[in-house]
């Protein structure tokens, strides 16, 4: 990924929370011309299960975008209410889009209501940013004012009053699956839990690849993939989500952004999106999600810095591959169950986009891992990692610290953003 970084790349001062301290947010202009957006977007429910939707046409223009009967349209002031003034002690985070606040709103409504009663929300402020900043804001209320599924974040309204540029979600208590994994002090997730995000982000995914007008996510990663009280995943800021190609098309030529680490090779080299490049970011987190580690550590040596490349040769070993399991599962998780996810993790990250999965093949083989209620009854399947192992891993184990999501999240801390 170095020459994503080239001369021609410029650092703004500005903090991003689409980023973590080990990685950076590309926005580099590619040679290839951005593609049109298609007229329609009708989106079709995702094998039947529990997903609902509405097809309407894609709005062309910012008034039609804005003009949504599915979000509301918020006075600045109703959502200043909600938050208590955007007062410090309801802030949950901050990052270079601005800040997160916690609020309340009648659920009928959706007035501002007294905290502690009626539903809770979360609402993004954004900073003044320009124009790249109002775009992907104008994005996000484009998509997720449209899209509906249980595996997407619930995008409930916005405020464009003045230069204020907000947006009001469903708040969701678990925050992100970023700080679960990476976060000082926080609470291991067992094996089963790690599976049920997987399954949950992938549902997400494949309901985007599988609309009739295709949607591409383009910046799947840990911090963007938010949990409920559940533990049930959904997949949050839809800022630099693209529409898929049309026709016989195989890609959209657009400019490269995207999250160093977790974006696609051959898209950081051509600037050609297609749906396999989130199906390499999907490789990646689950990488994430089987060793504990962040895509990128620069605390690192060598080839340790880089997820994949210090992963790949152990995951189609069965004998090696407790290498990179998360010490943090103390060896708590079916053996077969792990190499069949190593394996499937290895087939995302195929350097040739072609031969990689759909994100409905990841998701079916997602869903055929035994369940958690099989696994109580067969402890022999638990594969224990030999000791000497498990303390060397224990010594290398990655930096941990709290990192900022840009979503609706209970925490958040800033981070750089490289544009």
């Amino acid at each position: 990924m170095g020459n994503c970084l080239g001369s021609s790349a410029r650092v703004d001062a500005t903090l991003s929370s689409h980023t973590l301290p080990a990685s950076e947010t590309l926005r580099i202009p590619s040679k290839t011309s951005n593609s049109s957006a298609p007229s329609t977007l009708t989106l079709p429910s995702y094998s039947g299960k529990s997903s609902s939707f509405d097809s309407i046409p894609t709005p062309r223009s910012e008034f039609e975008i804005l003009s949504s009967p599915h979000v509301k349209s918020f006075p600045f002031s109703e959502l200043r209410n909600a938050t208590r003034n955007f007062r410090p002690d309801s802030l949950l985070g901050e990052g270079g889009f601005g800040y997160v606040f916690k609020g309340w709103i009648d659920e009928q409504t959706l007035t501002p209501s007294k905290p502690g009663s009626g539903m809770v929300i979360a609402v993004k402020k954004l900073k003044p940013e320009g124009f790249q900043g109002h775009k992907e804001w104008l994005t996000e209320v484009n998509y997720l004012g449209q899209l509906h599924h249980p595996n997407l974040v619930k995008l409930i309204g916005y405020c464009s009053e003045g230069d204020n540029r907000l947006l009001v979600y469903e708040f969701m208590p678990k925050g992100s699956l970023e700080n679960h994994l990476f976060r000082r002090g926080a609470q291991p997730l067992p094996w089963a839990t790690r599976m049920r995000v997987a399954i949950g982000a992938a549902r997400g995914l494949a309901f985007l690849h599988d609309a009739e007008e295709q949607v591409i996510y383009r910046d799947f990663k840990a911090s963007n993939i938010l949990l409920d009280s559940e533990f049930n995943a959904k997949l949050s800021d839809f800022g630099l989500a693209k529409a898929g190609p049309t026709g016989d098309r195989t890609h959209v030529s657009t400019q490269v952004m995207g999250t160093h680490g977790y974006a696609a090779p051959e898209y950081i080299a051509t600037g050609r999106l297609s749906a396999k490049s989130d199906v390499y970011s999907f490789g990646v987190v689950m990488l994430e999600l089987l060793s504990g580690r962040r895509a990128v550590d620069k605390g690192k040596v060598g080839v340790e810095q880089n997820l994949v490349d210090w992963a790949k040769p152990y995951l189609g070993d069965k004998r090696k591959l407790f290498r990179i399991m998360d010490t943090k599962l103390e060896g708590q998780y079916p053996q077969k169950g792990a190499f069949t996810a190593a394996n499937l993790a290895m087939q995302c990250l195929n350097p040739d986009p072609k031969v990689r999965p759909r994100m409905t093949d990841v998701l079916a083989a997602l869903e055929d891992l035994p369940s958690p209620k099989s696994l109580k009854h067969s402890p022999s399947e638990y594969q224990a990692s030999p000791d000497p192992a498990r303390h060397s891993l224990k010594q290398n184990r990655s930096p941990l610290s709290m990192t900022p999501c840009a979503s609706p999240l209970p925490t958040q801390l800033k981070s750089p953003r490289v544009r």
